[in-house]
């Protein structure tokens, strides 16, 4: 809808009324105010009672009413848009060692990596995380912070998803991983600080011990929860036959389990994609989203046409009613 920023402004629209009826008349002078170098034409000065053309106050007068119309800053208020308030600030360090390439896992009808999975359904809880800004901490033999805490959730998403196995080195090292989102989310509130670790073994590389890593988070106020994907039995055909084997065997579940009960978050298990995303839906509802009850109306200011036809409305008042030919007096040539 249209309305007036500053409606008061409309108060100036009788002061010229008021101007000419309280202020003294100027003296006029006779004659030509203004001569051309081009003979036969000059800009006449206003005679001693001469009245002002007609179109000339109309001009003005439309001039006038632009421009006090400008100043009251006419705004078109749009459709109010839901705003998300500022929410959690939300970590995801996830393993892209060479053991996430191992193909345990489906996605649809067709077998994938680990790693693939990973990015399907991440991408998905990513991307509903309106609200919330978002990083990404990719970890293998070294932990590397891929996209900073951000409200752009698509590029984040889209940063996971052009990631691929092997991009930090094929060894994991969870420590590090932990310590490097740990000292991002510092400068953030207490109670906003959350980190999804997602790995699918145990910590044999990196600087920093996990159990350390746990110590800095319990300090930092740092919620950590932890996922552990792999499924737990698959076939394996060879030459005595098929059998079965647990692909996860190195999956260190006790130090995973202390990691999120220490720190206040919680530990789960993926074995296949279906758990996988209960678990992402389930941290939804452990970290909900922030609040989305704030509305804002998008303004667009609108003084500029007022304006633009005031000026051209006042140019109007200045030169077209004046502008005529005046007969001037010529001398003889001999």
């Amino acid at each position: 809808m249209l309305e007036l920023a500053w409606p008061w402004m409309l108060l100036a629209l009788p002061l010229p009324w008021l101007a000419a009826r309280l202020l003294p008349r100027a003296k006029v002078a006779t004659g030509s105010a203004l001569r051309l170098p081009h003979a036969g034409f000059a800009w006449p000065a206003a005679t001693s009672g001469s009245s002002v053309p007609r179109s000339r106050r109309l001009f003005g007068l439309l001039a006038w009413l632009l421009l006090v119309l400008a100043a009251a800053r006419p705004q078109w208020l749009g459709e109010p848009e839901d705003i998300a308030r500022s929410g959690r600030d939300l970590l995801l360090a996830i393993d892209t060692s060479g053991s996430m390439g191992i193909q345990d896992m489906q996605l649809g009808a067709r077998a994938a990596d680990r790693f693939a999975v990973v990015q399907a359904i991440a991408t998905d809880f990513i991307e509903r995380r309106q609200g919330d800004r978002v990083g990404l901490v990719l970890f293998g033999s070294r932990a590397y912070l891929l996209t900073p805490l951000t409200f752009d959730l698509k590029t984040v998403a889209r940063q996971l998803d052009e990631s691929t196995i092997g991009l930090a080195g094929r060894e994991t090292a969870i420590g590090d991983a932990v310590g490097l989102a740990v000292k991002r989310l510092l400068d953030r509130p207490e109670n906003l600080r959350v980190v999804i670790l997602l790995t699918d073994g145990v910590s044999n590389a990196g600087e920093l011990d996990p159990r350390k890593a746990i110590e800095l988070a319990v300090a930092s106020k740092v919620r950590v929860y932890t996922v552990g994907i792999g499924a737990e039995s698959v076939a394996v055909d060879s030459l005595f036959g098929s059998r079965r084997i647990n692909p996860s065997a190195e999956l260190d579940t006790a130090m995973l389990t202390e990691m999120a009960e220490k720190t206040g978050g919680r530990f789960y298990r993926a074995r296949d994609t279906a758990e996988l995303a209960g678990i992402y839906r389930d941290i939804d509802q452990l970290e909900p989203i922030a609040d989305t009850a704030e509305a804002l109306r998008p303004i667009d200011e609108l003084y500029e046409l007022p304006l633009a036809l005031a000026l051209l409305a006042a140019l109007g008042a200045l030169v077209l009613p004046s502008w005529r030919p005046v007969a001037m007096p010529t001398r003889g040539v001999r």
